[in-house]
């Protein structure tokens, strides 16, 4: 009877030999390679450390953000003439004695530039309860105005 394996060049018809066969950790380290074991540690720490450094940044930048040192409001504006527009600007500052500078905008009909007032918030004797009041001349008739928003030395972004 024929072998469905066949038959080896020496007649010899091929078996598994099942003592060869072993799962001994020592002959896998040796066939496969084995990594070292504090490799995988190494890198959940570095894993960890990462994210802890930048969940912290992202706290930081969160809060940050969401404390400015100082914020505005454009309440009403009112046109005085033909060269002048009045406007109540509603100004928060964080600490009373930052220094900070506010800008507004007059835009005529036909949506151009017509004013810019870059106005500073007085200092430690800066009343919060009530609203500033500027006026703000123009090259002609203004029909709106624009808070572009106010900035301080450390700040930046107009708010």
């Amino acid at each position: 009877m024929r072998s469905i394996l066949g038959t080896a060049a020496n007649g010899l018809t091929p078996t598994c030999d099942h003592e060869r066969v072993t799962s001994d950790s020592a002959v896998l380290d040796d066939r496969y390679g084995r990594r070292r074991p504090g490799r995988r540690l190494l890198l959940i720490g570095v894993s960890v450390a990462f994210f802890v450094v930048f969940g912290g940044w992202l706290a930081w930048v969160m809060w940050d953000s969401s404390t400015p040192e100082v914020e505005s409001d454009l309440l009403a504006w009112e046109v005085v003439d033909d060269h002048s527009v009045t406007a109540r600007v509603d100004v928060r500052l964080r600490d009373r004695n930052v220094e900070a500078t506010c800008k507004l905008r007059a835009y005529a009909e036909d949506h151009t530039n017509v004013g810019e007032l870059s106005f500073a918030v007085p200092g430690p004797d800066f009343d919060e309860d009530g609203p500033i009041e500027v006026t703000i001349r123009t090259e002609r008739m203004a029909t709106s105005v624009e808070r572009i928003g106010c900035t301080t030395p450390t700040q930046k972004r107009p708010r």
